[in-house]
């Protein structure tokens, strides 16, 4: 195949006819990546059956080279719905992006790779989540402009020293939850303190991309 097809859609069945399954006797490379976190979570097969029903179904279908097909999460149940397919420069490979309804290793892990795999689950899935409430606050600026503050948000973003305030007390509630070993309010301060963290930083103008650069430096 000598036609590149870096960045081809794969959105309907047509395009599978453009992928190169003959140089993997009749299979594809797929990696199954989480749309959210950019986890990678598995590399597998897939012949052309498997992805046309993986586009009729809109969850990943793969192709074993011992049992043939099967339906990722089909028993266990942890199905991954697709997001988008591209295929790479030689259509030979598949990146699949997709939202996961559980591990997609059948060791019960986020992803099939173990290098750190427990502190990437945790930090790929809070890293998620942290993202998500970063979006949620830049709405709640905008949206909040010069009108009267309506949301707890909004009061902590127009008013300096009630979000400084619930800054420190949410600290100090982590921290004697922590002393008290009280696992279910941990969590709870824990959150509190993460929620009122991200909202000073971005008053501030901080965003959540100036957090990473600063973790990523001190874990190399």
């Amino acid at each position: 195949m000598s036609e590149s097809l870096g960045g081809m859609r794969i959105a309907n069945e047509a395009a599978l006819d453009r992928l190169n399954f003959t140089k993997g006797n009749g299979l594809v490379t797929v990696v199954a990546q989480d749309h959210v976190s950019g986890v990678v979570l598995m590399v597998a097969h897939a012949d052309r059956d498997a992805l046309a029903r993986t586009l009729a179904t809109g969850e990943m279908h793969y192709t074993s080279r011992t049992r043939g097909l099967w339906h990722k999460g089909g028993t266990s149940g942890n199905v991954q719905r697709v997001v988008s397919l591209t295929s790479d420069c030689d259509g030979d490979a598949v990146l699949a992006r997709v939202r996961p309804a559980g591990p997609a290793c059948h060791e019960g892990t986020t992803s099939c790779f173990r290098d750190d795999a427990v502190a990437a689950d945790a930090l790929g899935a809070l890293d998620a989540t942290l993202a998500a409430r970063a979006e949620t606050l830049e709405a709640a600026l905008v949206a909040a402009g010069d009108a009267k503050p309506a949301s707890w948000t909004h009061r902590l973003l127009a008013d300096r020293n009630l979000r400084h305030k619930k800054l420190g007390e949410e600290a100090v509630e982590l921290t004697m939850a922590c002393l008290d070993g009280d696992v279910e309010r941990i969590a709870e301060e824990g959150a509190d303190l993460v929620y009122h963290t991200l909202v000073a930083m971005r008053a501030a103008g901080v965003g959540l991309d100036a957090l990473r650069r600063v973790l990523d430096a001190r874990v190399r």
